[in-house]
């Protein structure tokens, strides 16, 4: 079910089909409409929208109660079934998916926002936490010793190599990296210069430019690294990482961001580290952490990771700072 396309033709439906508006029918305008409703979010907020609410419908089937529009007692009795199984965090989401729902089915009061509902998760939130365990980061010593061990003759290790140094150097998401293009890159004397045509804080397209400065030792300059896989590849246009088979074969097309995560995890289990723990956020959170520890300020750190807020930045900050100026070191123990 999609909730957003519905009411958009339901709301539409009374307009006269097929009369002229311009250079196009109505028809064809509400198909543009209905193209600009599924652009409003990011196609992976969508797909989660989705999901809980087929979750939601489901459970409602299940127990004989109305989905749409839902009573506050409904959902509450929901969160409280899911709470036995399920995170803080994946609650919190289904709540948004339902009030999203409701709101794309024109009722304008939504039922997750009743004293009911408010109530029940507030409770759920103090009996269960909702501290996020997020992925372990990847410090500037764990990615030199993560690249230590690529050679470089093998195609698929010159890869990596400048996938984790460019990955880490820029902070970059694991959706930014693979989206990556050939015409995106301008390296110059001082390091490279990185385009990065949409990300997670800017979803409309604007563009940010990100600075990667050149390495002190050349065996960990993000820098060499990034020219030696273009050299490698032979690449002059299109994708900037691609797939690369057991044969060393290079493909033509984009890389699957999920390979970003078995690139960490593969690279960071030849160091002696658990791979479990770490995945492809895991080089973005590293430079963060690694920036707060070696003494970054908060606007050096957010002009790098394009944080729009300072709460998630201060985090790294808090993990970075843990060992200075601590109350316990040189006291005599």
């Amino acid at each position: 079910m999609n909730p957003e396309n519905e009411a958009l033709e339901t709301r539409l439906a009374v307009v006269e089909p097929e009369r002229p508006s311009g250079e196009l029918t109505v028809a064809q305008l509400v198909e543009k409409a209905r193209e600009y409703v599924a652009n409003a979010k990011a196609p992976e907020t969508l797909r989660g929208y989705r999901i809980d609410w087929a979750d939601f419908t489901k459970w409602c089937e299940r127990h004989g109660r109305e989905s749409l529009p839902a009573s506050p007692e409904t959902i509450a009795l929901y969160l409280t079934e899911e709470a036995q199984h399920h995170k803080p965090a994946t609650l919190q989401r289904r709540i948004s998916s339902i009030s999203q729902a409701h709101a794309a089915a024109g009722f304008s009061d939504s039922p997750t926002k009743s004293a009911l509902v408010r109530s029940v998760w507030q409770g759920i939130r103090r009996e269960k936490g909702v501290a996020k365990q997020g992925k372990t980061p990847t410090l500037v010593n764990d990615v030199v010793r993560m690249v230590g061990h690529l050679g470089k003759d093998k195609t698929i290790e010159v890869r990596d190599k400048a996938l984790l140094l460019v990955g880490f150097a820029g902070a970059l998401r694991r959706s930014e990296l693979v989206a990556l293009k050939f015409e995106d890159v301008a390296i110059g004397d001082q390091g490279a210069t990185l385009l990065i045509r949409k990300s997670k804080t800017d979803q409309e397209q604007q563009g940010q430019k990100i600075a990667i400065p050149m390495g002190h030792l050349v065996e960990t300059c993000p820098v060499k690294a990034l020219e030696a896989w273009i050299t490698k590849a032979g690449i002059e246009k299109g994708p900037l990482f691609r797939a690369v088979d057991r044969h060393g074969n290079i493909g033509e097309s984009v890389m699957d961001g999920k390979s970003v995560a078995r690139i960490v995890k593969r690279a960071i289990q030849r160091t002696g580290k658990n791979p479990e723990s770490f995945a492809g956020h895991s080089l973005r959170a590293g430079l963060a952490t690694s920036a707060a520890m070696a003494g970054k300020s908060m606007n050096a750190i957010m002009k790098q990771t394009r944080h729009r807020s300072e709460a998630m930045v201060r985090v790294y900050i808090r993990e970075g700072s843990l060992f200075r100026d601590n109350a316990a070191d040189g006291i005599g123990l």
